[in-house]
């Protein structure tokens, strides 16, 4: 986003999949290789990249590299950070820089991998990256089921973990996002009632089998309206495909799609869903929570009529002010996914300590110190 012009690089015609070792378990890949075209290579070696963002066929590994980007799966499997192994970066002043290897450990000197990863353009950028593989898990299942109401879910979820089970996936979406979605998808079948939790494990043939049933269970008896188990590539890929439309499902209701990733502590989540609910009766505009409940990443999104109008704007950055404050209060963040960019660089003072700010623009003056790399967000003034 060239907030004061400038010049726009652009990665697409670096989409070169240089290796992929089924010894070492590594790929190496240029920036504008597509995430899920990665995993399907990788999948042909029996090899598997777990990151996995919503926008897996669309978005980028130089992008997911920038953001640090998540998914569904880091639940089990950690965000992108904890595959990038080794980066080639190009600096302002145009020396390339080697960090890291492809080595699945390494501490000679500091983590320079782990500075340019989520560093959202503003350090370097990335031309190409090795990243770390995992075997292929030969099994998946994933589990689909309806709630009467989204407290009724949270608590189905906290019984999840206190039985021992700990889900590649477990996402969560409340009343607005699955009539926005029922909408969207008018042939597809969404379970009855007002929430829906869906959830994924991988493993070995027999125990993802057995772990199914287990969880089948729990869930009726957690007061699940109805449940569904996948068991095959293609019925688990129908799942996910009704999860991944949600996010084009509430752009196509027409309202302003105000999108904040917000994480708390996994065991604010029941609270969340109930400051949501009250902060919607507050505000008078709809939000509609759906996201990584397994890890308490969920997207609120406060949906707005006619965003251009100055009041609404205030009544909706007066929400979102409120909802920052409660969840900064609790211990959570601002951005879980996203990154803070422009759209919270509002929030930022909020977010992170006057000496972690100083901090994070020392970095940036030594790499850029005329501030040349994509200018305008959250470390300017």
């Amino acid at each position: 986003m060239p907030a004061q012009g400038g010049i726009v690089i652009t990665a697409d015609r670096m989409k070169r999949i240089r290796e992929i070792s089924s010894t070492d378990f590594v790929a190496v890949c240029q920036p504008g290789v597509i995430t899920g075209d990665l995993q399907a290579a990788a999948r042909r070696k029996r090899l598997f990249y777990p990151p996995d963002p919503a926008s897996l066929k669309n978005c980028s590994i130089g992008g997911n590299i920038a953001t640090n980007a998540g998914g569904p799966r880091c639940l089990k499997y950690g965000v992108t950070r904890h595959y990038v192994l080794g980066l080639e970066v190009v600096l302002i002043d145009g020396s390339i820089v080697r960090c890291g290897g492809r080595t699945h450990k390494n501490k000679t000197g500091f983590d320079l991998v782990g500075l340019f990863v989520g560093s959202e353009g503003m350090l370097g950028f990335v031309t190409e990256a090795t990243l770390r593989l995992l075997p292929l898990p030969p099994a998946r299942a994933t589990l689909s089921a309806g709630f009467t109401t989204m407290r009724a879910a949270t608590r189905a979820i906290q019984a999840i973990f206190a039985e021992g089970f700990l889900p590649a996936a477990l996402e969560v979406a409340d009343t607005f996002t699955l009539n926005a979605a029922r909408a969207y998808k008018p042939g597809a079948h969404f379970p009855p009632g007002k929430a829906h939790v869906l959830m994924e494990i991988d493993g070995q043939p027999e125990s993802v089998l057995s772990e199914a049933r287990s969880l089948h269970s729990l869930l009726l008896k957690a007061g699940a309206t109805e449940a569904e188990t996948a068991t095959t590539e293609e019925a688990c890929e129908r799942l996910w495909d009704l999860r991944r439309a949600f996010s084009a499902s509430l752009k196509a209701t027409g309202l302003r799609k105000l999108n904040e990733d917000i994480a708390v502590p996994r065991g604010k989540l029941v609270e969340l869903i109930r400051f949501a609910e009250g902060l919607q009766k507050k505000s008078g505009f709809p939000i509609a929570c759906f996201g990584h409940a397994g890890d308490g990443n969920i997207h609120v999104n406060i949906m707005v009529g006619d965003y251009a109008d100055p009041l609404v704007r205030k009544r909706a950055d007066a929400a979102l002010d409120e909802l920052f404050q409660q969840v900064v209060a609790w211990g959570g963040v601002i951005t879980g996914e996203h990154g803070v960019g422009i759209a919270k660089k509002r929030w930022w003072p909020l977010a992170v300590s006057e000496a972690n700010r100083d901090l994070h623009a020392r970095v940036k003056r030594a790499l850029d110190p005329e501030n040349r790399m994509n200018p305008g967000k959250f470390l300017d003034p």
